[in-house]
């Protein structure tokens, strides 16, 4: 038993495998996929077979360039083995996005989020309305959604898919599972924004440099503050985290932090805090849970035109974010820092304070400044992040469900 059960396991790996390179390169030939994973032909055969009969693949063909001889003979996904959607919670709006087996995007829609204070179950019937929505919009058959994928700001359970404290509802936990069942019987999953942006940052840096890649940290700046790091292991995988940087110490007795208590980094460099600074606000004063971008576009027009106390209000937020980095790369390793989120317009404000925050470091000053990059799409990298890791389940599912293919 145990030797069969072994040897369904590797069956397994493999076949997810196959689906996994045919995800990453596109449709491929049947030796093109025995390249790629180091598979026997054998091998490659028997899971295309099975999956193919399964209808998770299908073949294709692609005529020569040259018009002549006989077309190769391509496998790709098959577009409506089943259906994913993605949801992203964001400060002010929510995001949904449907999308076919082979990762293409069939139809997307935003809706303006409320700030009502008592929210969260009012909220919660908003996203199941808006699960609605995009369901009838496309007219696909319930059961053929095979997973939701969620992400939003804000901390995490790593098992469930529970909001465990979030910037708009605090410790109002909602359990997406729970609210979702038992109107959906997809899979449910929920992320860290910040994790996602990271992953998909990786996934490109991989990309470009193959097994060269190692670590990579991604910020965020907006309302929140977020990180993520994403290393490569050393099986080749990537493991990827979400520290609650936002919210580590930046100053004792500091500035009020959403969360509740004083002298969080995002206390001192979300926008709220920019704004407070700039209008020279008592610490203390209560956080606003929205800040417009145009406020802070007002506030950087006179910071550029030399106003001194709008100046110093985005240089404090950079020296408060240095400050937190230089911490994180005394616990890890030296890494490129990719600064990403609706922040990124400001950075010219905040450069000279990251710096000079990062700078205070001993790491720093014996190793030299990390790399720091600016990355604008960050929505874009949701989504990746997103179809990344959502699709991998699927596919980690469709194959335990039954899938199998030869030894």
């Amino acid at each position: 038993m145990l030797t069969k059960s072994s040897t369904e396991l590797v069956r397994q790996r493999n076949s997810v495998l196959v689906l996994a390179t045919l995800r990453r390169h596109g449709p491929l030939a049947h030796t093109e996929i025995s390249d790629f994973t180091r598979l026997s032909s054998a091998t490659v055969s028997a899971i295309t077979a099975d999956l193919e009969k399964a209808q998770v693949i299908e073949k294709s063909e692609q005529q020569a360039a040259s018009g002549r001889g006989r077309p190769r003979v391509l496998l790709r996904q098959r577009r409506d083995c089943g259906y994913l959607i993605v949801v992203i919670i964001s400060s002010d709006a929510v995001q949904y996005s449907l999308v076919d087996y082979s990762g293409k995007l069939i139809d997307r829609f935003s809706e303006e989020r409320s700030h009502d204070p008592d929210g969260a179950a009012r909220f919660v019937n908003g996203v199941r309305a808006g699960l609605e929505r995009i369901l009838s919009r496309s007219r696909i058959e319930r059961e053929k959604v095979l997973l939701i994928s969620i992400s939003s700001k804000g901390l995490v359970n790593s098992s469930e898919p529970v909001l465990v404290w979030s910037p708009i509802f605090g410790s109002d936990q909602i359990d997406f599972e729970l609210a979702l069942k038992p109107d959906w019987k997809a899979k449910v999953i929920l992320d860290n924004e910040t994790l996602l942006v990271a992953a998909a940052l990786g996934a490109r840096e991989e990309n470009v440099k193959g097994g060269d890649f190692r670590s990579l940290a991604a910020l965020s700046l907006g309302h929140s503050i977020g990180l993520g790091i994403v290393r490569r292991t050393s099986h080749g995988g990537h493991d990827v985290s979400a520290p609650n940087f936002g919210h580590m110490l930046h100053m004792a007795n500091g500035g009020l932090c959403r969360c509740g208590t004083r002298g969080c980094i995002e206390a001192h460099a979300g926008f709220y805090a920019i704004l407070r600074t700039a209008f020279e606000v008592p610490l203390d004063t209560i956080p606003a849970k929205f800040v417009p971008v145009a406020e802070l576009d007002k506030i950087a027009a006179r910071a550029r035109q030399g106003h001194r106390i709008s100046g110093f209000a985005f240089r404090q937020a950079g020296l408060a974010l240095g400050n937190g980095l230089s911490r994180m790369l005394s616990l890890t390793e030296r890494m490129p820092i990719a600064i990403t989120g609706p922040g990124t317009r400001y950075y010219d404000l905040l450069r000279q304070g990251i710096e000079e925050g990062l700078g205070q470091s001993h790491v720093v000053r014996m190793e030299g400044m990390p790399e720091l990059r600016v990355v604008a799409d960050e929505q874009i990298l949701v989504f990746e992040g997103h179809l990344n890791r959502a699709l991998a389940v699927i596919d980690e599912d469709i194959v335990a469900a039954g899938v199998q293919g030869g030894d």
